[in-house]
């Protein structure tokens, strides 16, 4: 294998989503107790944006929670495979990232909280997993295998690197790149600026009015998902709220993605995008497709909303040179 290659085959690793069921359970649910640390100190941020975590150069975190007059930070580091805790009043403390059940992990956070002088208390319950067990009574759920969990955030990596220059096009409303621990999807939004109907959805121990807030407006929204034990198909996801007319019907880029039927949504696998030419350019096709199609459909004001920065997009890195 040339050196070109080995860089595009780490950028955009093979996903093993046939062998890491277990692997990706257990750490799906030891990121909902991290992230209802956040959701539990922050201020509430429209749409949920602030109990989501974010994609870093090691693996993902809070970002920096208040506790009364002082900060932490809890971040999953996978590349040495720990959780590392840290304060504005100094404290730091880790836990190695191992097999080990849920309930024991849960515990092990807290009380490093404690020992922190920065205790917190969570809602005892997984959210959005159905027949989900208490954090504080899981032991089903253990299995940690570094090297999936590794592959999991440098596919993350690379697709929060493709969504955040997405991103920096629009100049109206417009989320980061971060991922919802309760459908462990990382997904970015950008809205309309015009409200929206109440939305009828719902999932397991997630309110309703919870769910209405996070689609009180306007959006298309795109996402990626690593799958599950019944569905191992990592994917790519858009879709707009509320759906205009003939959405279904729209054409997008690449040519692997289309319209799902029965999920409502356009898709794209995973390896589509890694197998592609320039995989970086063929997730920017099917983000920029799709949000068209939304947009066009819609009747948003895309003069207002889109930036056309007039030197290209990096034009002001020349501007800032000197």
């Amino acid at each position: 294998m040339g050196e070109k290659e080995s860089s595009l085959s780490e950028r955009w690793p093979v996903l093993p989503a046939d062998e890491w069921a277990d692997t990706l359970e257990t750490f799906h649910l030891w990121t909902q107790v991290v992230g209802k640390m956040r959701m539990a100190q922050g201020p509430w941020l429209n749409h949920s944006w602030g109990v989501t975590l974010y994609v870093t150069s090691r693996g993902l975190t809070t970002g920096t929670v208040p506790h009364g007059d002082e900060a932490f930070e809890i971040h999953f580091d996978l590349v040495e495979h720990e959780l590392v805790i840290e304060t504005s009043a100094g404290g730091r403390e880790t836990l190695e990232l191992r097999d080990r059940p849920v309930a024991d992990f849960c515990a092990a956070v807290l009380e490093s909280m404690e020992r922190l002088e920065m205790p917190v208390s969570i809602g005892p319950m997984p959210s959005e997993i159905a027949g989900a067990i208490r954090f504080d009574e899981d032991t089903v759920h253990h299995v940690y295998e570094p090297e999936q969990a590794r592959l999991m955030w440098r596919s993350w990596l690379a697709s929060e690197r493709v969504m955040s220059a997405f991103r920096a096009s629009y100049v109206g409303k417009s989320s980061p790149a971060h991922l919802y621990w309760g459908g462990f999807d990382l997904a970015i939004y950008r809205y309309s600026g015009r409200t929206a109907p109440p939305h009828p959805g719902s999932a397991p121990n997630y309110p309703r009015e919870v769910n209405r807030e996070a689609y009180s407006h306007e959006l298309s929204g795109a996402g990626f998902w690593l799958g599950n034990r019944d569905q191992p198909v990592p994917a790519y996801f858009a879709y707009a709220y509320p759906a205009p007319e003939g959405i279904a019907e729209a054409q997008v880029r690449p040519d692997a993605a289309g319209w799902d039927e029965a999920a409502g949504f356009f898709a794209l696998p995973y390896e589509a995008v890694r197998t592609a030419t320039d995989p970086d350019a063929a997730l920017m096709a099917f983000l920029e497709s799709t949000y068209e199609a939304a947009a066009e459909l819609g009747g948003w004001d895309r003069e207002a909303l889109e930036a056309r920065p007039p030197m290209g997009p990096d034009w002001w890195r020349e501007r800032i040179r000197g």
